[in-house]
């Protein structure tokens, strides 16, 4: 079975690039370990989406383990839709109006 293509909400791909920076700005080694960390987990949502269990409603996340933050998604009929990398300790359910 043919994977649906996996496609991030603008305001997701600016929470990886913000916590991105966030770390580049504290160390250039966490920085990169967390984007191979959010790279696997964007490669393993595509890969098998319906993996990961409901988190709120018909949404879905992938926890980072190394890392605060999670890849919430929804399985939609012709893609996966990454709605937010959101950080586990800050402003919870903050991405719910992307929908």
């Amino acid at each position: 079975m043919h994977a649906k293509p996996l496609e991030l909400h603008p305001e997701a791909e600016e929470d990886y690039l913000n916590a991105l920076a966030w770390y580049r700005d504290q160390s250039l080694s966490a920085a990169m370990k967390l984007e191979d960390a959010f790279w696997r987990a964007i490669q393993t949502v595509e890969d098998a989406p319906e993996r990961w269990p409901v988190y709120f409603s018909h949404f879905r996340r992938y926890t980072l383990h190394q890392f605060p933050f999670s890849v919430v998604y929804r399985i939609e009929s012709s893609r996966t839709f990454v709605l937010a990398v959101a950080h586990g300790r800050r402003r919870p359910g903050y991405w719910k109006d992307r929908v």
